[in-house]
């Protein structure tokens, strides 16, 4: 994906999740068809799209170290036609704060198709 940014928000999720203060997981995915290239204060998608955001799977995966990788899966169906182009990592089903945001080259969609995102955050120092 091009565009991909953790934001300001995402950074304090990061440390409140390592502390364990209680802050709810950034497992929400929403998605939209804002094009603006993120930037670290985006708090919100640019143009969320009306569907409602999807509780994906939490893993960890390896990518360079063990459990270097946040990853969440889920999948969100249309509800008519767009082109999709961005995509978000929230900590609630509606507000909540925004962990990452990722733009992308437009996927065309009609009613009642459906994307199933992998969202990977890697953690590492390269």
């Amino acid at each position: 994906m091009a565009g991909d940014i953790v934001t300001d928000d995402g950074l304090g999720i990061i440390a409140n999740r390592l502390k364990a203060t209680g802050i709810n997981s950034p497992s929400f995915i929403a998605w939209g068809t804002g094009t603006t290239n993120p930037v670290v204060g985006n708090t919100v998608l640019e143009t969320p799209s009306a569907e409602a955001r999807t509780d994906g799977t939490e893993t960890q995966q390896t990518t360079d170290n063990s459990n270097d990788t946040y990853r969440v899966v889920g999948t969100i169906t249309s509800a008519g036609t767009q082109a999709i182009t961005e995509v978000g990592l929230f900590t609630a089903s509606s507000g909540g704060e925004m962990l990452v945001r990722s733009t992308f080259a437009a996927i065309n969609l009609t009613l009642n198709d459906s994307i199933t995102f992998t969202l990977n955050v890697d953690f590492d120092n390269s």
